[in-house]
């Protein structure tokens, strides 16, 4: 009997939780967090669609990929409480690699390659980043 009235409960529970996660359109941004359309609470769970990742409190929270109109990759990276961190790696729609570079503390930090569509240095970009400023080509 007791099994019979906690299979119930459980799934209600499971779900009125956020854990199931919501397309990236359905998400809006108020005063720098992400939140469900309609709603008050800062959203926490999956987030799928164009961009997909998990959120904590209405911030990006570790690896995120977004993709192009086409499907093709345009962006892949990791976050940390909302702010870039780590390596982030961005495409042209056609595949090619746009643009490498290491985040740290939301700032760029170390090596970063620019290119072009077609694939050669776009040198206004590439160089050695400190604390988010070029310091070298």
């Amino acid at each position: 009997m007791k099994t019979l009235f906690l299979l119930p409960v459980l799934l209600l529970s499971l779900l009125s939780t956020s854990c199931w996660g919501v397309d990236s359109d359905d998400l809006v941004v108020r005063d720098g967090l992400y939140y469900k359309k309609f709603t008050d609470t800062p959203f926490t769970g999956k987030v799928s669609g164009n961009e997909q990742g998990k959120m904590k409190n209405g911030k990006k929270e570790g690896a995120w990929v977004t993709y192009h109109p086409n499907g093709q990759l345009e962006l892949k990276g990791s976050y940390k409480n909302g702010e870039y961190e780590g390596d982030w790696v961005s495409y042209w729609d056609t595949g090619q690699i746009k643009d490498k570079s290491n985040w740290k503390n939301n700032k760029r930090e170390g090596e970063r390659v620019n290119t072009n569509a077609d694939g050669t240095v776009f040198h206004p970009y590439t160089g050695t980043y400190k604390n988010g400023k070029k310091i070298t080509n």
